[in-house]
């Protein structure tokens, strides 16, 4: 269970960090940002995936 939440967790900090790459890059390359937030939807997902299997 810890394991899960952990993961849960570090996902989560992934998911924002990305996030916020995603709006600071916004502003000077729309493509790279683009892709940034790609991942943290890929990421997204993963977690609902997880609230899901709980």
């Amino acid at each position: 269970m810890f394991g899960l939440k952990n993961r849960e967790e570090k996902l989560r900090e992934k998911y924002s960090s990305l996030m916020q790459e995603a709006y600071d890059l916004s502003t000077v390359n729309r493509k790279k940002s683009d892709l940034k937030r790609a991942e943290a939807e890929e990421i997204g997902r993963l977690l609902e995936q997880l609230k899901s299997t709980t």
